[in-house]
């Protein structure tokens, strides 16, 4: 129970994610022509790292440092929105990963929603999202992977008990990582052809 409303498995957390795969297409990716672009160095991505769709839109940029991902890796949704960008160090998250929501028109910029600080592949630091509306949602804190501090409102902006905010992190948590995974695995499955 959240905010007194109860939650289900297609309650409230799955409405959160849903814009965010929505927003990336996920399943015109497996329909989608994707091609990479990339240099290889003794048989393994090095550099420069860029996949694009059929028609040439940019849907990932980042770089690889002898085949692991490294620096920062942005992703775009079909349409030209950004969606994330996930920093790497020798492929952990390392640093602050930034989501948006799918832009509410075409050509505005996309709603922010989450600022997450990731230490060696762990959250560590701040964790914070938004709701669509632009009203603060959660305001989390993780030491070395675990959750010390939670606050959380409702989309109207009234503040919800401990209890309600600690649930919601433990359910976004599981949700974000889902979702880092799927961006994941599009750069894994779309590497360049190193032969």
């Amino acid at each position: 129970m959240v905010g007194g409303a109860p939650l289900s498995a297609g309650g409230r957390w799955c409405r959160w994610l849903a814009p965010v795969l929505a927003a990336i297409a996920l399943p015109a990716l497996a329909a989608e022509r994707l091609v990479a672009e990339g240099a290889c160095r003794d048989g393994e991505p090095n550099g420069a790292y860029m996949l694009r769709s059929g028609d040439g839109r940019l849907r990932v940029a980042g770089a690889f440092a002898k085949g692991r991902r490294t620096g920062t890796f942005v992703f775009w949704a079909e349409r030209g929105a950004r969606i994330a960008v996930v920093p790497y160090d020798a492929d952990r998250k390392a640093g602050t990963i930034a989501v948006w929501f799918a832009p509410t028109a075409p050509g505005k910029d996309a709603p922010r929603k989450s600022e997450s600080a990731y230490v060696e592949d762990r959250l560590h630091g701040d964790k914070r999202s938004w709701h669509r509306n632009g009203n603060p949602r959660t305001d989390l804190r993780y030491e070395n992977g675990e959750l010390v501090v939670a606050r959380a409102w409702a989309e109207g902006g009234a503040q919800l008990p401990e209890a309600a905010a600690r649930e919601l992190a433990a359910r976004d948590r599981v949700t974000d990582e889902q979702f880092y995974a799927t961006l994941e695995a599009l750069v894994t499955k779309h590497r360049p052809p190193c032969e």
